[in-house]
């Protein structure tokens, strides 16, 4: 046996190098132990560089957004996880990874990722109206949720103060749709809607004094601020001070809680006290599903005014799919499977089951259930250990839904912050 497994030392080395998914594997401490070359194109760093510096020296994310870190610290795999952050060039690149912690006789040992690069199907950016090349206004939005309502409300009111607002929301809620809404119902008009995205953009300040430059009045909008150096912070907090704000419109975004992103030092408060004169808060899809149905009537009825076609909408075993989907890119995501769906279409008026992406299907049937749920006499378990199981993968399934974020699911759960920390790590003693 071991002579044979000994052979097979050059074809796994072979397919490991070979490969078209990225392949990176950390021991408990968080060390690189295999790094391929697709990881390294994808990254652009060399094996030597990864050994001799940490997951969090070389890629500017929290450790608790990392995917290989996180099963490390749970020990419990993570599936089609997306994640965003910047290669060794400062380019943005987005990964689709498949994660598994690595155990030997039930010891853990590490943790493995598959990684995907989705980097070109991301910069499809949601836009869901600009490629008709409408505007989007306000009287865009399909949505007729009351907190979408309210978040129109707010951004209207910001609209008729011109005051500096800061937009929070996870990725794919939609807020570039909010800022360009508030743009177009200033009075009176601002010249130009101008977008920075800090996380490839490393001349914000010399391009909005070009602009200043040029003459004229802008709405400015800075993406996702966090993502900004410290240091590219303070110089952007220094020249917005110097701006009129009764010429311009400044809107920044966010990505999360902003108290977690002052406390672990990714943004920096006095950048976030300028913008938060007036804060929108756009829930995510999971929030809000109501939004679903027109989201997806509005899409079909261009699809029929620009391509002639007959699709009315979804049947009701899809949309029942829909609803019961948590999409956790949001309103993106929705967007990018509806785009993959219009491909297909010919002369169809319905979407079935049928027609729907492999991928989406197999998601969807896939359902998620302790493993000690109780089905015969052989597999039953003690009462705590049961519930314990139980909470753990409820506690989980709420964590994933808000992308590891702690302060998001300890509200979800009603528990403090503290509560859910001693839990989770009561829980990995258990491990």
């Amino acid at each position: 046996m071991f002579e044979q497994q000994r052979q097979l030392i050059p074809f796994y080395i072979h397919a490991i190098e070979h490969i078209s998914v990225g392949i990176h594997a950390i021991d408990t401490e968080g060390k690189t132990l295999l790094y391929n070359a697709k990881m390294k194109e994808i990254e652009g760093y060399a094996f030597e560089e990864m050994t001799s510096h940490s997951l969090f020296e070389l890629f500017a994310f929290r450790k608790k957004d990392s995917t290989l870190w996180r099963v490390l610290q749970t020990g419990r795999k993570e599936m089609n996880v997306k994640q965003t952050y910047r290669n060794k060039d400062g380019h943005e690149i987005t990964t689709l990874n498949d994660t598994f912690p690595i155990f030997d006789e039930d010891k853990l040992i590490g943790a493995i990722e598959f990684a995907r690069d989705i980097t070109s199907l991301e910069k499809l950016i949601y836009q869901p109206l600009r490629r008709y090349g409408e505007p989007l206004t306000f009287d865009s939005i399909s949505a007729v949720s009351s907190a979408m309502k309210q978040v129109m409300t707010h951004a209207k009111k910001a609209a008729h103060a011109r005051i500096p607002v800061v937009l929070i929301g996870d990725s794919g809620t939609g807020k570039d749709l909010i800022a360009e809404s508030i743009h177009h119902a200033l009075l009176p008009n601002n010249d130009d809607f101008i977008t920075f995205f800090s996380r490839r953009d490393e001349h914000i300040v010399e391009k909005i004094r070009s602009h200043l430059q040029a003459g004229g009045n802008y709405t400015f909008f800075f993406e996702r601020i966090e993502f900004l150096s410290i240091d590219m912070q303070e110089q952007l907090l220094h020249i917005l001070k110097e701006l009129s704000v009764t010429q311009h419109m400044i809107i920044g975004s966010i990505g999360s809680d902003p108290i977690d992103l002052i406390s672990d030092g990714q943004l920096l408060k006095e950048l976030y006290y300028f913008f938060a004169n007036l804060t929108i808060s756009i829930p995510p899809l999971c929030e809000r599903k109501e939004d679903i149905e027109p989201f997806v009537t509005d899409y079909f009825a261009r699809h029929r005014a620009r391509f002639a076609s007959s699709i009315q909408g979804l049947s009701p075993e899809v949309m029942r799919l829909f609803m019961s989907h948590d999409w956790p890119g949001n309103l993106k995501e929705l967007e990018l499977l509806l785009d993959e769906i219009a491909a297909v279409i010919t002369n169809e008026e319905v979407v079935t089951f049928e027609m729907l992406p492999l991928h989406f299907r197999f998601k969807v049937q896939q359902v998620d259930t302790p493993t000690s749920l109780i089905l015969n006499d052989e597999q039953l378990l003690p009462l705590d250990e049961y519930l314990r199981d139980a909470e753990v993968f409820y506690v989980q399934s709420v964590l994933k839904m808000h992308n590891g974020n702690v302060t998001k699911a300890a509200a979800a759960l009603g528990m403090s912050r503290q509560n859910l920390q001693y839990r989770l790590r009561k829980w990995k003693q258990y491990d």
